[in-house]
């Protein structure tokens, strides 16, 4: 009577999957193979994660904080200096979606007490300024009120730590274009009295800005009662160009503008070029340990020969045979991958410690602010780029074990039982 034939994946299947993982004495050699096949896609996954997670972080930070300090649209004179800039910006920031529009006057000065730095001054209204979230909430010492009444400064973090200041004393900043003497033009010297240190926790701003009362920068740098630029900012900056032709029309006058886009072009497109090349390089890593899932199956089914035979001998067929060898390979790349992204969550929610902790050991700084311009490591994970490793491992992990499963399937049984015996 023939024997009812088995459906795909039945039990013994498993089983026979599940022996040929518990590897025996004499089989230790393919154990040690399966355990570097683990170990690498277990590694692989959790290095793309991390790796992954880590540049989506240091983007969307450094993002705010440009954003946040920066305006999102740049309204910049043509023609005629920008005299009637209180008019203008009062249209502009009547605008639909306008958050705030800030006029500016920029200007580079060198700025010294204990030691010196170069520095860019910022001319801008106290009531600007209050709103600019990044500034007003991230004051560590004095106080913004009464900024527009004397001649103090505000001025960051790491320039107050650099020159050893505090709220309350004096900081001298020279100009390069000061008053026309008989003897030509002279530098502007002058000193004033730092009101409030912020601290952003971006380098680039915290050592290398200062704020001061629009009417003294107009002063300090000989302007004509005119504005460098007017900064609007927008509720969506990633929709800045629905605001061109808005912007445009209530200024009034011949403008030119500028997004924040453009002048981030280089920058954000290095991170992006980066981003793309370290998961390409990093995928590399599973692609290695898919390998290694090759060529310890294919041992098995070389020491497993003779145990193949009996089975097709008892009537298992070539499908049966090669499932088995899928779910073992299968198991490998399965758990690797579960390990991997379980391993590369809990470093990404703990990154930061995990950054303090190395740098204790080691005692060496391994993030510096001031090539890193940021504070602190972030770290944010996105779902779909998460889901795109998990998904490219366990593919790998599957094609990795089609080649050995097909051959020994297609193993001769009598051949196998005359090398076997």
């Amino acid at each position: 009577m023939a024997s009812p034939r088995t459906g795909p994946f039945a039990p013994f299947e498993w089983m026979l999957s599940a022996r040929y993982l518990r590897a025996r004495r004499k089989e230790g050699f393919v154990s040690v193979i399966a355990g570097f096949s683990f170990l690498g896609i277990t590694l692989g996954v959790a290095t793309l994660i991390i790796v992954m997670a880590v540049m989506n972080g240091f983007r969307t930070e450094l993002l705010g904080k440009i954003l946040g300090f920066n305006g999102h649209l740049v309204v910049q004179p043509l023609e005629t200096p920008l005299t009637d800039w209180k008019d203008v910006t009062e249209r502009i920031s009547q605008l639909q979606g306008v958050r705030l529009a800030v006029p500016v006057v920029d200007g580079p000065a060198l700025a010294s007490s204990s030691n010196a730095s170069g520095v860019l001054i910022r001319g801008i209204r106290a009531e600007d300024l209050i709103r600019l979230p990044s500034i007003a909430g991230g004051i560590k010492q004095g106080s913004l009120e009464h900024f527009d009444e004397g001649q103090g400064v505000v001025i960051g973090q790491g320039l107050a730590d650099q020159l050893s200041l505090r709220a309350g004393d004096s900081i001298t900043l020279v100009a390069r274009r000061g008053a026309v003497t008989p003897m030509g033009m002279m530098p502007r010297v002058k000193k004033y009295q730092v009101a409030a240190v912020f601290e952003i926790g971006m380098s680039e701003y915290d050592t290398g800005v200062i704020f001061m009362p629009i009417a003294e920068a107009q002063a300090f740098f000989n302007r004509d009662h005119d504005v460098n630029a007017i900064e609007v900012f927008t509720a969506n900056p990633d929709s800045v160009d629905v605001f061109r032709k808005t912007v445009a029309e209530a200024a009034g006058r011949p403008i030119y503008l500028v997004d924040w886009r453009q002048r981030n072009a280089t920058f954000f497109g290095a991170l992006e070029v980066e981003r793309n090349v370290m998961f390409l390089i990093l995928s590399l890593i599973v692609l290695v340990a898919a390998l290694n899932i090759v060529s310890g199956l294919i041992m098995l089914v070389k020491d497993k020969g003779s145990d193949i035979a009996i089975l097709r001998t008892m009537g298992a067929s070539q499908g049966a045979i090669m499932r088995t060898f899928m779910i073992t390979g299968a198991a490998i790349g399965v758990a690797g991958t579960l390990v991997g992204l379980l391993v590369g969550l809990l470093v990404c929610a703990n990154i930061e410690s995990i950054r303090q902790f190395m740098s204790w050991l080691t005692h060496t700084d391994l993030f510096p602010r001031k090539l890193y311009f940021l504070s602190k490591l972030p770290a944010e994970i996105d779902l779909v780029e998460t889901a795109a490793v998990v998904i490219m491992a366990l593919t790998l992990s599957l094609l990795a074990t089609l080649y050995p499963s097909w051959r020994a399937a297609r193993l001769d049984p009598v051949e196998a039982l005359r090398q076997g015996g």
